[in-house]
């Protein structure tokens, strides 16, 4: 048996998501007074006492959207109550019943299974004795709350639980595993309609999100879980992304808002990009964020069996990409048609072998020596009269691996140099296509004055370097 479900509905603008966030105590979901802002069904799961649920917030029920994609959201608010154990049925105390919540009420009335009345928005107690009008278009136990107010959390919550159906002997060992960490957090990241949803629905292998030709069609950042080979993982479908001057709305800088943070979130990124189009300023953008957070990352080249180039083949897409974004040269490249599942399974498992380099340690003896052979082979060269040194170099960190060099005077060293030491411990070292962090740091005073790496000449390295051609990686080295 699954973790139980309790759907919240109701009409548009009635409080929905800012109840779903509430409870959560966290933002999830989008909170604006645009009607219809939610689409997608929105999940997170909860742990009140000794139960586990996953809450879930649907569209607004009788929504007239924007962009004509009502049957969609219908779709999905049909299928988070249909898989609901518990439904709560939300309604506005301030504006009283309206003819859409008759409609609502209508529509629930005969499902058999539990359902709450909340009567959100009662920002007064004054407000509490006028709830029970609802009563009449629905027969349901009612709980008066206030998002703004604060007001009759815990009430919710115990009764949420109370009116669960009882709990599965291993509803317990189920939450647990749901909540635990999943293997990864995957995010994916792109313009609008390269096809991210319909790469999300093919992973969860159901219409978890909804996919439309219309650009912009998801506006939340949604988690969802799916499992591959017996893990366990977390895909996180952001918002396209829109220059920042062509934002329409509060809504779409809330999107970009919660890609950047999507990205921050994410053990590994999919920066995607769409195999009938040239790459544009906006994925470079998102590129520069990647960057930032010093991410792992991978290139999806989706739509790949909708490339009308003959001549744009695998090759050339990589030579396309490595031109345009050299600090990310050592990022691998996966090419899929999300349509058809194709190569899917292929780029997890891709991703599951970058995530393993970006945790990977190496020891301080093996770094000092391949630092010390890389010295000899190319010496930093003297600035300002002095002679760069580095007295040892230790890893501190991963996720990304972070390495700091101990040193005479860090303003000694030339960017130039930083590079070419960047690429020899890319090529050297077992994080070949995942950021490195490379820390310069004058030696403490109370560090001993050991000789230099490049004057243990008497120590074997073990390290021959002389079939590099000095590498000029352009990755950022702090």
């Amino acid at each position: 048996m699954s973790v139980q479900t309790v759907a919240i509905v109701g009409r548009p603008n009635v409080g929905k998501s800012s109840l779903f966030n509430w409870l959560a105590g966290k933002q999830i979901s989008i909170v604006d007074p645009t009607a219809g802002v939610t689409r997608d069904r929105v999940n997170y799961l909860m742990h009140v006492g000794d139960r586990y649920f996953e809450m879930v917030d649907t569209g607004g029920i009788g929504v007239v959207d924007s962009d004509d994609l009502s049957d969609q959201i219908e779709q999905q608010i049909n299928l988070g109550i249909e898989r609901a154990d518990l439904l709560l049925f939300v309604v506005d105390a301030q504006t009283g019943i309206t003819p859409l919540d008759r409609e609502v009420a209508q529509r629930i009335r005969h499902i058999d299974r539990p359902k709450l009345l909340i009567a959100n928005k009662c920002d007064s107690p004054k407000l509490d004795q006028e709830v029970f009008e609802f009563l009449s278009i629905l027969n349901a136990p009612i709980i008066a709350t206030s998002v703004t107010a604060k007001r009759n959390k815990d009430l919710l919550l115990t009764g949420i639980v109370e009116n669960l159906p009882p709990a599965d002997e291993h509803e317990a060992e189920e939450g647990i595993a749901r909540s635990s960490q999943p293997e990864l957090k995957l995010a994916i990241v792109g313009r609008r309609n390269v096809g991210k949803s319909t790469f999300i629905n093919a992973l969860s292998q159901e219409e978890r999100v909804i996919v439309s030709e219309i650009a912009g069609t998801t506006r939340d950042s949604i988690d969802i879980r799916f499992d591959m080979d017996g893990k366990t993982f977390v895909a996180i479908d952001t918002p396209g992304v829109r220059k920042k001057k062509s934002l329409a709305n509060d809504i779409e800088f809330y999107g970009l808002v919660r890609a950047q943070r999507s990205i921050r979130r994410a053990d590994v990124v999919y920066l995607f990009f769409d195999a009938t189009n040239t790459i544009s300023r906006l994925e470079k953008q998102l590129a520069d964020e990647i960057v930032k957070q010093y991410k792992p990352c991978i290139f999806v080249v989706n739509k790949w069996d909708l490339g009308t180039d003959a001549e744009m083949t695998t090759e050339k897409w990589t030579e396309y990409l490595t031109a345009q974004f050299a600090q990310l040269r050592h990022v691998p490249i996966a090419f899929i048609t999300a349509q058809d599942s194709r190569n899917i399974k292929q780029l997890v498992n891709l991703t599951q072998a970058i995530y393993k380099q970006a945790m990977e340690r190496v020891s301080t003896g093996k770094l000092n020596r391949l630092i010390r052979a890389a010295m000899k082979l190319n010496p930093p060269p003297y600035r300002q009269n002095k002679r760069p040194k580095i007295y040892y170099a230790t890893q501190v960190g991963v996720q990304p691996p972070t390495i700091v060099l101990k040193c005479n005077h860090p303003e000694l060293f030339d960017e130039t140099w930083k590079r070419y030491l960047h690429g020899i411990l890319r090529e050297e070292l077992p994080f070949k296509e995942v950021p490195i962090r490379v820390f310069f740091r004058a030696k403490d005073q109370h560090e001993t004055d050991s000789l230099s790496l490049e004057d243990n000449t008497h120590i074997d390295d073990g390290y021959d370097l002389t079939h590099i051609d000095l590498p000029a990686s352009r990755d950022e080295v702090e």
